[in-house]
This record gives structure tokens, C-alpha cells and sequence, in this order.
């Protein structure tokens, strides 16, 4: 542990929230540095990153949907994991040199974040992918963990404290106490599940098909989970998919919440399981210390309203919800040697 210590005073260790719609990452002392999409272009038919492998991040998701015949924008996870093996190292690697440059001569320690839910498999292509990227050490911390460290709740103490992470591809749901997890579900629903409905809504019902893109506009300006004191209408743009021309439609935010009322069940649904399996005391604390929500989709309207009518416990949003779990992962890595030992015999790191 003196060694490496030793050995980030000469580089820039970071914490990495690798996300399936947005990747974060944090450095010790500084916060979060850069926050893009997880996207790569690459040239068809290929793993070829294109501008010399420059199209990656903001440049590249204003390629979805938009590129032409020889150019494919790829989202390289999916459901919180790595689809694609090669992808992912290139854009990981893209982002750590923008963030370590050229300062010292070391590989960078580097924590990341991944769903409780993954198989041993997943957790070693996430490890094998940072490596060959250029990272040096890499520790997995479990979402949960990165989350609640990050949102400053006293996962150390002999009281229960209850996250609701809802990311793009996963919702990660867990109840810890003294440093552990005491009980957690992970479910492959979130806010890319939000864009599918709605993008199947307006097929369905309009005839109208629009992209992943404005899809989470719709979802952004109009979308709810509960109903709204005064509703919204938004007009949308997209093809119809009988004439196949450019065609307008005014849509409400009740139907699109009706839209999004299958994925809003999935999450709650995994809520009420993580309770029920909790143990008694614990459920307990959470009367007085109630459910604190985090993630990208824990913005959308009455999100925190829904699960609070569902469970009887209050619901708090914590500050920054988009950057609790990078925030977490930096967190633990300036505590390196409080937090290592514990959490590499329970498995919640990786080395």
C-alpha cells in the first residue's frame, strides 16, 4: 500500500463511472473531469475509430442516427456491460489519455464502477478492457457502493441506508450497512428502456418513427412518472412509416406516460423486492433514513413520487444525481488503503 501511494504521487489516478449512455470520470482532488456519451464512430464493418480514433464521446453521438452508409455510431455497452470488447478498450482509452495526458510516466490506478448484477466473466472483461487501455491498477466497486459513498450516506455505520441508482441500461437497488451490502437486486431496466417505449409508442399508435436521440427529448421535456399539475404537449419530428415522408404530431405528456408505465413497474417492482428481503432492523432505519435516489433516471418527473406511494417511505433525491456514482468512485479511491482489504474479501473490488 506505500507503494502505491508512492506511486500515484506520479500519475493521475481516476474514477471511472463507465456507463452505457454517458462515462465519467473523476480525479482525486478535482472532481469530475469529464463527462461524455459512450459512443464510438467507427468506419462500418470494422472496429476502425475514425479521426484517428478522435470520433468518440460528444463528437460521436452527434453521429447516431445521422451517418452515412460507411460509418456506423456504436454503443459499445449495453445493459450496463461491455457488448463489444474492442470498441469499449478504444474508448476507454481515448478517455483516460484525455484526462491522464502526459503527466508522469506511470499507468494510472483506476477504479470503475459496474452493476452488482454482472457475472465473474463481465467484471473480467471490464478489468482486461482498462488494461489493455493503458490503465495500471483497476478496482470494480459495485454501483451501489460507488453510489452511496458518493451521495455521503453512512454506509459504515450499523444503520441502513437505501439507494435507488437508475442508469441508462441497469437500476441498481440496494440496502447496506458497516460497509457491506446487505441486500441488492440489479434489473436490466432504465433509461434507454424509457427511450424503447416511447419510441414504440409513436410507431404504434402514429405511424411515426423517430431515433434514440429524440426519443430522449421527448422523455426530457414532456415525460413523467406520476401525473403532472399542468400537462405538457411537445411537438415531435420524425418518418412516417407508411408514406415514408417527413411528418409533425403533436403528442401529451399522458400518453407518453402511459408509454413508460411497463419500465417505471420493472423498477419499482425491484424496490419492493429489495425490502422484502431486507432484514428486519435494517427496514426499520429506513422509516427515519428513508430512500435516497440517484441517476440519470431518477430526473424524470415523479420518479421519486412513484416509489414513495409504492413503498410508504420518504424519497430523497441527492445532490448531482448524474455524477453520485463517479463521485463514489473517486471517494474510494482516496481512501484506497480504508477501503481495499474490506472490500476485496467481500468482492466488491477487483485487482
Amino acid at each position: 500500500m506505500i507503494l502505491d501511494t508512492i506511486l500515484g504521487w506520479f500519475s493521475t489516478d481516476m474514477g471511472i463511472d463507465l456507463g452505457t449512455c454517458n462515462t465519467l470520470v473523476c480525479v482525486r482532488h478535482e472532481g469530475v473531469v469529464l463527462n461524455e456519451p459512450s459512443v464510438v464512430a467507427v468506419r462500418k464493418g470494422t472496429n476502425i475509430v475514425l479521426n484517428e480514433g478522435e470520433a468518440v464521446g460528444l463528437v460521436a453521438r452527434d453521429m447516431l442516427g445521422k451517418t452515412p452508409g460507411s460509418i456506423t455510431a456504436v454503443r459499445p455497452l449495453k445493459d450496463g456491460v461491455i457488448s463489444d470488447f474492442e470498441i469499449t478498450e478504444r474508448m476507454l482509452s481515448y478517455f483516460i489519455r484525455k484526462v491522464h495526458g502526459r503527466r508522469g510516466f506511470m499507468r494510472p490506478r483506476v477504479v470503475i464502477s459496474v452493476p452488482s448484477g454482472i457475472t465473474a466473466v463481465e467484471r473480467r472483461a471490464v478489468i482486461d478492457s482498462a488494461e489493455r487501455a493503458g490503465a495500471g491498477k483497476v478496482y470494480l466497486l459495485d454501483e451501489p457502493m460507488a453510489a452511496g459513498i458518493g451521495a455521503g450516506l453512512p454506509i459504515t455505520e450499523p444503520t441502513g441506508s437505501m439507494i435507488v441508482d437508475i442508469g441508462g441500461g441497469t437500476t441498481e437497488v440496494a440496502i447496506m450497512s458497516l460497509g457491506d451490502i446487505s441486500t441488492c437486486e440489479s434489473v436490466r431496466v432504465g433509461g434507454d428502456n424509457f427511450d424503447e417505449a416511447i419510441i414504440n409508442h409513436l410507431k404504434r399508435t402514429y405511424n411515426l418513427l423517430i431515433g434514440e436521440p429524440r426519443a430522449e427529448q421527448v422523455k426530457i421535456q414532456i415525460g413523467s412518472a406520476a401525473p403532472l399539475e399542468q400537462e405538457l404537449t411537445m411537438e415531435i419530428a420524425g418518418r412516417d412509416t407508411i408514406s415514408g415522408l417527413p411528418r409533425k404530431i403533436v403528442i401529451t405528456s399522458e400518453e407518453i406516460r402511459e408509454a413508460l408505465r411497463e419500465p417505471i413497474a420493472g423498477i419499482i417492482e425491484a424496490v419492493m423486492q429489495t425490502l422484502e428481503k431486507a432484514e428486519p432492523e435494517l427496514a426499520a432505519d429506513l422509516i427515519e433514513n428513508g430512500v435516497h435516489l440517484c441517476g440519470g433516471g431518477s430526473l424524470l418527473r415523479g420518479m421519486d413520487k412513484v416509489i414513495s406511494n409504492a413503498t410508504g417511505l420518504k424519497v430523497i433525491a441527492v445532490e448531482d444525481p448524474l455524477s453520485c456514482v463517479a463521485r463514489g468512485t473517486s471517494v474510494f479511491l482516496e481512501n484506497l488503503h480504508l477501503w481495499k482489504d474490506t472490500l476485496d474479501q467481500e468482492g466488491y473490488a477487483w485487482e
